[in-house]
């Protein structure tokens, strides 16, 4: 018999954002190319299901979706110098031994955005 697959908290959900965001933000410095939400994801799956967690399709998609509007935010409104540092800021804040004051303000816009769209639990 296979094991339940844990089901995603908000913080878990908020990281995941976070890093989805980054990974945006990092391929669009570094590839000129947009994710696009599928590939978001599929991204998301990947990572979820190497800690044994699960989301819905639907779920994976919304949380696609708030990251690319989020990481097109952020470098519409940043200079390509300020994208890469803030790229690689968040990318770094991803190991939970880096403090980034930058990246926690970050983190927190993503619990805003998150609200916004209805995401509670």
């Amino acid at each position: 018999m296979k094991p339940t697959p844990l089901q995603l908290n908000f913080d878990t959900r908020r990281a995941l954002m976070f890093a989805l965001t980054a990974e945006r933000l990092s391929a669009y410095y570094e590839h000129g190319q947009w994710m696009t939400d599928k590939q978001g994801a599929t991204l998301a799956q990947l990572w979820l299901s190497r800690s044994k967690l699960q989301l819905g399709l639907s779920e994976r998609r919304q949380l696609s979706e708030l990251s690319d509007e989020f990481a097109r935010t952020l470098a519409g409104s940043l200079s390509r110098e300020a994208g890469l540092y803030t790229a690689h800021e968040m990318t770094e804040s991803l190991d939970p031994n880096y403090a980034s004051a930058l990246a926690h303000d970050l983190l927190e816009e993503c619990t805003r955005r998150l609200h916004e769209a209805g995401v509670t639990e």
